[in-house]
């Protein structure tokens, strides 16, 4: 059985809440509102438990909040292994406006972070080992643009299939490393890697650049209403959104990831984990706030959108 780690440099607190308009100045008064663990490496973490894996998680947690963040991985089926820092984890804020079905995210930069302790981060990942990595999330402050491209070089000498989800410089130093299994960019951030706008097949053969470039073997580009391509030294695979009633969009693209690495570790062929990954982030636009997909709505929505497919319809429903 495949093992997977998953590496959180900047989880989060992440709250949701709900009201009827948003106005400046004046009070917005709120409503249902909820707490979950948040961050790119936490929320891909969360994603693989629900479908019933048990995941390596690695975070780096510090304050009252980080206190919070461990006390809740300890009840989730994951091996956890909290780095402690000085500065305390950031709490993120989303108020989804009722009238208009809008969501306004308010996402902090994190903790500083000390050498010392981005150090000590660097060495437990010397010493780990998984078949799967999957990197997601932001970086906090005070570890350098290349922290991601350091630890794909850290696992670039073994077996595993270094996973980045990123964005920014932060990407860009990894793919110059080179070796990466898979990047997950949506359309504007991968205008940002080669630096032009791009239409559908002009993202096609931009990322084949980067494959025939050796910086990575996959890229996913999720194109949000328009679905998501996987693109390979081959060609390309497009997969339509799903149509499905939206209560937030908040963790659908960590839950593609997750979704779509559960799937690998099971066997499924590349093509069929692709869209269990997108099952899997379209049952997360399904939930409410901050939750994320739950196991029954991702196979629902996978088999019914196989079936799709192989009757040759374009969206899956």
């Amino acid at each position: 059985m495949a093992s997977i780690l998953c590496v959180a440099l900047n989880p989060s607190i992440d709250l949701s809440n709900e009201t009827d308009h948003v106005v400046p100045t004046k009070k917005v008064r709120i409503r249902n509102q909820r707490q979950n663990i948040g961050g790119g490496g936490v929320n891909v973490a969360r994603v693989l438990a629900e479908l019933g894996e048990r995941p390596d998680l690695m975070v780096m947690a510090g304050g009252a909040t980080g206190a919070v963040l461990v006390d809740t991985l300890r009840k989730m089926a994951v091996n956890l292994y909290a780095l402690p820092i000085e500065g305390a984890i950031r709490v993120a804020f989303m108020v989804r406006e009722i009238e208009t079905g809008r969501e306004y995210r308010f996402v902090p930069e994190g903790p500083v972070v000390s050498a010392q302790e981005y150090g000590e981060a660097l060495e437990f990942l010397e010493r780990a080992s998984a078949d799967y990595v999957v990197v997601s999330g932001s970086l906090p402050r005070g570890l350098p643009e290349d922290a991601y491209a350091h630890m794909a070089r850290i696992f670039a000498g073994r077996e595993a299939r270094f996973i980045l989800d990123a964005s920014g410089p932060s990407l860009k130093k990894a793919l110059e490393i080179g070796g990466l299994f898979m990047i997950k960019p949506s359309l504007d951030e991968l205008e940002g890697i080669v630096g032009r706008q791009l239409d559908e097949a002009g993202a096609i053969a931009a990322a084949q650049e980067l494959i025939r470039e050796g910086a990575v073997r996959y890229v996913c580009v999720s194109m949000a209403r328009e679905g998501a391509v996987l693109v390979t030294a081959e060609g390309a695979i497009k997969v339509p959104s799903f149509e499905v009633p939206v209560g937030s969009t908040v963790g659908a693209g960590d839950s593609f990831v997750g979704g779509m690495v559960w799937a690998l570790t099971k066997g499924y062929p590349l093509e069929e984990a692709f869209r269990f990954g997108v099952a899997a982030g379209a049952a997360t636009v399904m939930s409410p706030g901050t939750e994320l997909c739950q196991r029954e709505d991702v196979f629902q929505l996978f088999e019914n959108g196989d079936a799709a497919f192989r009757d040759g319809k374009a969206v899956a429903t």
